[in-house]
């Protein structure tokens, strides 16, 4: 199959060269006998690819509009890359919306028909629920994922929750996104530990660090890792709840940036989250529209009664139909 694959691509690219080929001069080119030229090309044109046949030399040549790099993409994967682009288009890093477009049509110039229905018929009917969302810089997340790749310090200004600016020399180890926000995961080597940084929120500095030795990571499970210290840790309230529904169920209403689940059994999860208020906390599990305890923060139990009374109070004096 690689075999094949790579014989296809080299013929792409021959009847890329805007000339007539004879069957016998690519059958040469290629080292393979007429008749697979023939299937091989059979091939092409299923894929999609016009490749005509010359008037009298029983040769062939690639039909207009196909100048492109060579694609070999089968269906599913031609429209997961059209559906990539239009989404990072929209997505969250800033400065690629006009290049994911450019390559969009580029792309879309070369699918066979039935591909370009389904890919317009996807970005006609999905319609996308814009909010303000923080971009980062896509020359920044390069930046950082070669230092990751590398094993290049970074410098770095970054600006805390609170507002809170400093400067930071870390050992990058992996970017992590979570469809909203980027973040990083590296090794602080001012404050001698692991820690997670919104790349939203850091402005990188010329120079960066030394190179360095690679550590183990913090975590085997870096994205479970990444979810606990996002959900929790920047919060000024940790808490953590009983909630009476499987995790999975759980797991649908709730984001891993949000919060993290572990299933506890076939009907129960431990959910662990965090908030900068009290009533932000208690909004939160709210919503979640199932039965849940308190185990932290201790202050949250008192906050819930005077809610509930507060909502006690509304509810009975609250106008039938008014």
């Amino acid at each position: 199959m690689l075999e094949t694959s790579a014989r296809l691509l080299k013929l792409l690219s021959l009847l890329q060269t805007h000339r007539d080929w004879s069957g016998s001069e690519l059958a040469d080119r290629l080292g393979v006998s007429t008749r697979t030229v023939r299937r091989d090309v059979d091939r092409l044109r299923e894929l999609g690819y016009p490749v005509d046949a010359t008037a009298g030399l029983a040769g062939y040549r690639l039909g207009a509009g196909s100048d492109l790099p060579p694609l070999l993409l089968d269906d599913e994967e031609a429209v997961a890359v059209a559906v990539g682009l239009r989404t990072a288009a929209q997505g969250s890093v800033a400065g690629i919306e006009e290049t994911s477009l450019r390559a969009l049509a580029k792309l879309e110039r070369v699918l066979p028909s039935r591909l370009r229905h389904r890919v317009n018929a996807l970005q006609s009917m999905t319609v996308p629920m814009t909010g303000i969302v923080p971009t980062v810089d896509a020359d920044t997340l390069s930046a950082i994922a070669a230092a990751c790749r590398d094993h290049e310090g970074l410098r770095f200004d970054y600006n805390t929750q609170d507002g809170t600016a400093s400067t930071r020399l870390v050992e990058p180890y992996r970017l992590v996104a979570t469809g909203r926000r980027w973040y990083l995961v590296a090794y602080d080597t001012g404050r001698d530990d692991w820690r997670i940084f919104r790349v939203d929120r850091l402005r990188l500095r010329t120079p960066g660090g030394p190179r360095f030795e690679p550590r183990d990571p913090p975590d085997t499970d870096l994205a479970g890792y990444a979810a606990r210290k996002i959900s929790s840790a920047p919060y000024r309230y940790q808490g953590r709840f009983t909630v009476h529904a499987p995790a999975a169920a759980v797991a649908e209403r709730v984001t891993p940036a949000a919060a993290t689940i572990e299933p506890v059994d076939a009907s129960t999860c431990l959910l662990t989250a965090g908030a900068n208020s009290l009533d932000e906390l208690a909004f939160w599990l709210a919503t979640l529209g199932v039965p849940f305890e308190v185990h932290q923060p201790p202050e949250l139990a008192a906050h819930l009664q005077v809610l509930s009374g507060r909502l006690a109070d509304a509810a009975r004096t609250a106008v039938p139909g008014g």
